[in-house]
């Protein structure tokens, strides 16, 4: 018995034996519920940190709870940008449920975090550098204009990335597909609500 014991203690310290990495201090998944299905999204909190927690109070505090995807932006209802890109973008409802924006958070650049606006990736919508509150939005496509660098913003500093959608691409495609007044949907897409969930 002893002998086993002792076989089962190196076992376990033999650095050969393959460990599970622990990724859940790096990373939170969360499931953006729509009307239209479900999108698993990974946060990458530990190369945007500051980004990700400015997302997860929102979710935290139910406050996507009966938000919208309301824009889309496709090749064809951009006449007026030089730089094309694809995205859906979203929100909480601040309008209607009274819900209120919590301050704006410093923007955490593309390279600052090393993330890449690539197919799928979520990021923060803004205005102006520093501006981020609640809205964001999904890329169709790789989008490097919108990293840090790109073309698509005249101050070139690009968005705030901090995710990527690992379920339900096609559910952000056929958001993007529907019927939109310019780059705005007729309907928008109700957001269900958005809460953490185990990783997959």
């Amino acid at each position: 018995m002893i002998l086993l014991l002792n076989l089962l203690l190196c076992l376990a310290c033999d650095p050969a034996t393959p460990t599970v990495p622990t990724l859940q201090s790096d990373t939170v998944m969360v499931e953006i519920e729509t009307e239209r299905g479900a999108i698993r999204v990974l946060l990458e909190q530990g190369k945007a940190p500051r980004t990700v927690a400015n997302f997860l109070k929102y979710v935290d505090g139910g406050q996507y709870r009966d938000g919208s995807f309301y824009r889309t932006v496709t090749p064809e209802n951009q006449p007026d940008d030089s730089i094309r890109i694809e995205v859906i973008q979203g929100g909480a409802d601040t309008l209607q449920s009274g819900v209120e924006a919590l301050p704006p958070i410093a923007m955490e650049s593309t390279l600052e975090t090393g993330l890449r606006h690539e197919d799928g990736t979520i990021s923060m919508a803004r205005r102006e550098p520093d501006s981020a509150t609640h809205m964001f939005f999904i890329t169709i496509g790789d989008q490097p204009e919108l990293d840090y660098g790109g073309a698509r913003n005249p101050d070139g500093m690009g968005f705030a990335a901090f995710g990527r959608v690992v379920e339900g691409m096609e559910v952000v495609r056929e958001i993007q597909a529907l019927p939109a007044d310019g780059q705005l949907l007729e309907t928008p897409v109700r957001i269900v609500d958005i809460r953490r969930v185990p990783p997959s």
